[in-house]
């Protein structure tokens, strides 16, 4: 385990961080130029940010470079009205996420389970995938795998890493929740009813003692709020092997 960033020094200081500070801290932490990043934030925890959500946008945009691609978790927060890639809100998932997809040259899969991404790899990743397995190998979050992406989370634990539930697609698990979308069909709606991967998520934090115990994990500060990195195949396969 690694646990490195500025931030515990500032901890108490308050003072405003700018973007630059922010991509030396990412970079310390071992944010990979040129890869893939899927983001995972609580932004009050980050203590004041220059910019507000969009610095921190920018300084993980630099912190990956222009061959880099940016991915967030961007789905509905109302599954009983039809989403709309250009127009519905995420705000559920916080600040950050929904300020994300609404910025230039982000792209947003049109699917109630939608990721945002902006990069090289953005139109691959947000490409059609399925809406009964919002978490599957097809996925923005299984195709983040496939590109042998990292996960990055800021201020929040496991229980808000979505690869988990691409662990529990991939290991084949047995527990489901039913659920449901609603989609448009013509001039009308419908409702589509499906059993979602979706054992959220107390027991998820016991991912951080099997990926420290094997050293794969990445902790440090980044701003005022305990950061965790890790690679999604280390995450979400069982020997951490890379993708087929």
């Amino acid at each position: 385990m690694r646990r490195t960033g500025g931030g515990y020094a500032r901890a108490m200081a308050r003072a405003p961080i700018s973007p630059p500070e922010l991509v030396r801290e990412l970079a310390q932490l071992g944010v990979e130029r040129g890869g893939v990043l899927l983001v995972h934030t609580a932004f009050s925890t980050l203590g004041p940010i220059e910019g507000g959500p969009e610095g921190l946008i920018a300084a993980l945009t630099v912190a990956l470079g222009p061959a880099g691609t940016l991915v967030m978790p961007s789905m509905t927060d109302d599954d009983d009205h039809p989403f709309d890639a250009s127009a519905t809100p995420c705000r559920g998932l916080g600040v950050v996420a929904d300020a994300f997809w609404r910025l230039p040259g982000v792209r947003r899969s049109d699917n109630p389970h939608a990721f945002a991404a902006r990069g090289p790899a953005a139109p691959e990743l947000v490409a059609p995938h399925p809406l009964d397995l919002p978490h599957g190998p097809e996925s923005p979050v299984g195709r983040v795998l496939q590109r042998n992406g990292q996960v990055l989370l800021l201020g929040v634990g496991h229980d808000a890493n979505t690869t988990i539930h691409l662990a529990e697609s991939l290991a084949g698990v047995r527990y489901r929740r039913r659920n449901h979308v609603t989609v448009r069909e013509g001039a009308g709606l419908r409702r589509l009813d499906y059993l979602e991967i979706d054992h959220c998520c107390e027991n998820f934090a016991r991912v951080d003692a099997w990926l420290e115990s094997a050293r794969t994990q990445a902790r440090g500060c980044i701003g005022q709020a305990e950061a965790r990195l890790a690679r999604a195949r280390v995450v979400s396969l069982p020997t951490g092997e890379q993708p087929t």
